[in-house]
C-alpha cells in the first residue's frame, strides 16, 4: 500500500507557524520523519490559504524537495495554489482533492491533465453526504468518470475516495465505506485506484483511543482493496500493522488476529470473533474496536471499557 503522509497539516500548530514563519527546518524534519517510517508520499496540506495559497504552496513544495526526492501530495481547495505546486514538483504529483461536483472538476481535472497528476476523486457532490457504497458508486461512474474522459485525465490516474466520515455520529457509514473500496475495485478491469482519508474515522474520538480505531479500520479497508491512505506514519503501531499483513507475518498473537480480519475482508466472509483470544487484553481491544466498526456494538468513548 502506497502510504501518503498525513502530518504537514496546518491544523497542526507546529506547522502553521513554520507555515506563517517560513520555517523551513521545521516542515523537513516533520517530512523527513514520515519518509523514514515508510510514507512514499508527502501530504502538504496548507488550507484553504485565499489570498497567499499560490506562494504558500510553492514555497512548501521547494522545501521538501531541499531534502527528499519524494512525490508530494497538494492538498488545498485553493485552485491556484495547486498549479503553482504543479509547476515545480520533480516527481508526479497528487492533486488533493477533487469531488464530484462540475465546480471543482472543471478547475482541477484540467490541471491533472496538463501536468499529468495523479488526482484524488472524493464521491461526493455536495449537500447530503452519500449513505451507502451503491451512491458513492454512483458518483463516480455519473459524475467523475465522464468528466475525465471529456478533459482526457487518464483512469489510471483517478485514485477514488470513498469519503471516510467519523465512527463518531457516523457509525453505520464505515462498512458502508470499506463497501465502497470494495465496489470501486470491481468497476472496471484493470480496476481503477482507491485512496482515503484514513484518520477521519477516528476524528472527534479521544486522543488515546484514535491510533487503535485507525490501525484496525486499516486492517479492513486494506482487506477490501484499498490501495493507498493519507494517515499518520509516524504511528509505529499503524505502521507495524501495514507491516504484518503485507508480509503475512504470523509471529505474534495480536498479527495472527490482523491476519485473520485481513482475510475475512478480503474475502468478502464475516470475521469470526473466535480468531483471537479476548482474554489478552491488546487482542480484546482490537476484539471490541472491530465489533465497533462493524455496527455491532454501538461506539461510545467508553467502549473499550463496557
Amino acid at each position: 500500500m502506497l502510504v501518503i503522509g498525513e502530518s504537514v497539516h496546518v491544523i497542526s500548530p507546529r506547522v502553521k507557524a513554520a507555515i506563517e514563519g517560513r520555517d523551513k527546518k521545521v516542515i523537513q524534519e516533520i517530512a523527513l520523519a514520515q519518509l523514514e517510517k515508510g510514507a512514499g508520499v508527502i501530504d502538504l496540506n496548507i488550507g484553504p490559504q485565499k489570498k497567499a495559497g499560490p506562494e504558500v504552496m510553492a514555497w512548501m513544495v521547494n522545501t521538501v524537495q531541499e531534502v527528499a526526492d519524494v512525490p508530494v501530495s497538494l492538498d488545498t481547495t485553493n485552485a491556484a495554489a495547486i498549479e503553482a505546486g504543479l509547476k515545480l514538483v520533480k516527481q508526479r504529483a497528487f492533486i488533493n482533492s477533487t469531488d464530484a461536483t462540475p465546480d471543482r472538476l472543471s478547475a482541477l481535472l484540467p490541471l491533472a491533465a496538463k501536468y499529468d497528476a495523479n488526482i484524488v476523486a472524493l464521491t461526493f457532490a455536495g449537500g447530503a453526504l452519500p449513505t451507502t457504497a451503491d451512491a458513492r458508486i454512483a458518483l463516480a461512474v455519473e459524475n467523475i468518470i465522464p468528466a475525465c474522459e471529456e478533459t482526457g485525465v487518464s483512469m489510471e490516474r483517478v485514485y477514488f475516495d470513498p469519503l471516510v466520515l467519523t465512527i463518531n455520529g457516523n457509525q453505520d457509514q464505515v462498512q458502508e465505506t470499506i463497501n465502497g473500496v470494495r465496489f470501486f475495485k470491481q468497476m472496471s478491469d484493470p480496476p481503477p485506484m482507491t485512496t482515503c482519508g484514513l484518520s477521519n474515522v477516528s476524528n472527534s474520538a479521544p486522543r488515546e483511543l484514535r491510533p487503535l480505531i485507525n490501525r484496525v479500520f486499516l486492517v479492513m479497508m486494506h482487506g477490501a482493496g484499498l490501495d493507498s491512505a493519507i494517515l499518520d506514519a509516524l504511528d509505529p503501531d499503524i505502521m507495524d500493522a501495514l507491516r504484518i499483513i503485507e508480509t503475512g507475518d504470523n509471529s505474534t498473537a495480536v498479527g495472527r488476529l490482523y491476519l485473520a480480519l485481513h482475510e475475512a475482508y478480503a474475502t468478502g466472509a464475516e470475521f469470526d470473533p473466535s480468531a483471537g483470544d479476548a482474554s489478552d487484553p491488546a487482542q480484546r481491544d482490537v476484539l471490541k474496536t472491530v465489533e465497533v466498526l462493524e455496527n455491532k456494538w454501538i461506539y461510545a468513548h467508553s467502549y473499550l471499557k463496557l
